[in-house]
């Protein structure tokens, strides 16, 4: 069953609350979520500011026990109020009982009314174990209890507690299994762009089972791209048939109910962005900066897992013409709080400036850039499919390395993975050497105007 209420973390938050609730002496520690949301209709909060209670504030700690000054959920509310945030109350259960005691439950029924009075909104409460797995549970206005059904922490490595599984850690799923896919048949994807390296990897997302998949492309079929699009047809080129529509047409074939939703719009639109927002993580496959900045943005706002692919066939000049210089494919794996593509230098305000002048006199930009897959030569009908596919599968094979860890080395040495085919290598870029840089969006959910851009306002589409 598909989540209906989510809870996400960014991995820093996640290791400061665990640093701080189990200090190493035994005893209950406490802290106050201040959380965001995605747009409607997804209920799925988001960590965007801790606060800390410190332990010698506390009057009472003990193994099984705690009692804190209320100052702190002031604090916390004083965070809230202003746009009328959630709050979560979370505390440490260091003895490892995975579920709310009767003292959890007295002490809920005294607080959350007076933050509801405070702030009205869905607030609530959740306790973490030694092991860093947090189970949590909200609270309507009205006083409806809901439990929280995933928690989610993207970084490094990515973490699905679910409350059914809470009590049986050691049941997490094994890469390549049949539990694997029932662990995704939970979750929903978003690829980004369903064309080149878009179709075969929304093709795989699709048949590895996710519940979900969310798929944005706004362009249409033409016969010169038949040969790189998986599932389109010579009647869907003469057809100008939207590329997303027809690949749903197809991939809605494999299950009983429609699972895939196609979105015909350009992922600079509202109702893109607000799609994007419903996924659990993002598989960006274009060929666009522009759109790749809107991905990173996502990323951060939604505190979502991003895998980013490209592809690129240099050439050289040589005495009998132009030769292949190098076959390459690059993936990115982004996670909130690390570091973005414009990080990385994927993109630059640079890059972003002449792509916008490329697409605003599109007959200059003919004349001085060269124009497909490979340089220097036409676009009409480049062989690249098993280029895509190569890179395609390097993107999922990425996520699943990090849900379901099976390298023997660290996730964190794979941020980014280049490979030359003409050379027969392959390079990978740990996390520690992409510096990033901090951002306003991070954790900022559904805030007006959306990832932080006057053109994703609603005042732009009444």
């Amino acid at each position: 069953m598909m989540p209906a209420t989510t809870l996400s973390l960014t991995q820093a938050a996640h290791r400061q609350l665990l640093a701080h609730l189990f200090p190493g002496d035994g005893k209950e520690a406490a802290a106050v979520l201040v959380c965001t949301r995605v747009p409607e209709p997804r209920v799925r909060l988001l960590v965007k500011d801790v606060v800390l209670v410190p332990h010698h504030a506390c009057r009472r700690r003990t193994e099984d026990a705690l009692t804190w000054p209320g100052a702190y959920i002031e604090a916390a509310v004083d965070l809230a109020e202003p746009a009328g945030l959630s709050v979560i109350l979370l505390h440490s259960h260091p003895t490892g009982y995975p579920g709310f005691s009767r003292v959890d439950d007295e002490s809920d029924a005294a607080v959350i009314p007076c933050i509801q009075a405070a702030v009205t909104a869905d607030h609530g409460s959740a306790v973490m174990v030694p092991d860093g797995r947090v189970l949590a549970r909200m609270y309507s206005p009205n006083g409806e209890v809901t439990p929280v059904d995933l928690v989610s922490v993207a970084g490094d490595d990515l973490h699905y507690w679910w409350r059914d599984g809470i009590a049986f850690p050691a049941l997490r799923p094994m890469a390549f299994t049949p539990a694997m896919s029932q662990e995704l048949g939970r979750l929903t994807a978003c690829v980004i762009g369903v064309s080149g390296t878009g179709s075969v990897t929304a093709e795989q997302v699709c048949r590895l089972g996710f519940g979900r998949v969310i798929g944005i492309d706004h362009d249409h079929v033409e016969e010169k791209n038949l040969n790189r699009i998986l599932n389109t047809t010579l009647a869907d080129a003469k057809g100008a048939q939207t590329k997303v529509h027809v690949f749903a047409d197809r991939i809605n074939l494999l299950r009983t109910d429609p699972f895939f939703t196609p979105i015909d719009a350009d992922v600079m639109s509202r109702r893109a962005v607000l799609a994007a927002s419903q996924a659990d993580v993002i598989f960006c496959c274009v060929d666009k900066l522009r759109a790749r900045m809107v991905a990173d943005r996502l990323a951060a706002a939604f505190l979502l897992p991003l895998i980013d692919v490209g592809v690129a066939i240099p050439t050289r000049t040589t005495l009998n013409g132009l030769a292949i210089a190098e076959v390459t494919g690059r993936v990115d794996y982004v996670f909130p709080g690390g570091s973005s593509l414009a990080d990385r230098g994927v993109y630059t305000s640079a890059s972003l400036h002449a792509e916008a002048l490329a697409e605003a006199d599109p007959a200059e930009h003919a004349d001085q850039v060269k124009a497909g897959y490979i340089d220097g030569m036409p676009e009409q009908a480049p062989s690249v499919i098993t280029l895509n596919m190569r890179a395609s599968s390097s993107c999922v094979m990425e996520f699943i390395a990090r849900a379901y860890p099976f390298r023997e080395q660290s996730n964190r040495g794979f941020a980014r993975t280049r490979f030359m085919l003409s050379e027969a290598f392959e390079e990978h870029e740990a996390e520690s050497a992409c510096a990033s840089q901090s951002t306003p969006l991070l954790g900022a959910g559904a805030a007006e105007p959306l990832l932080g851009l006057p053109v994703l306002g609603p005042q732009e589409h009444e």
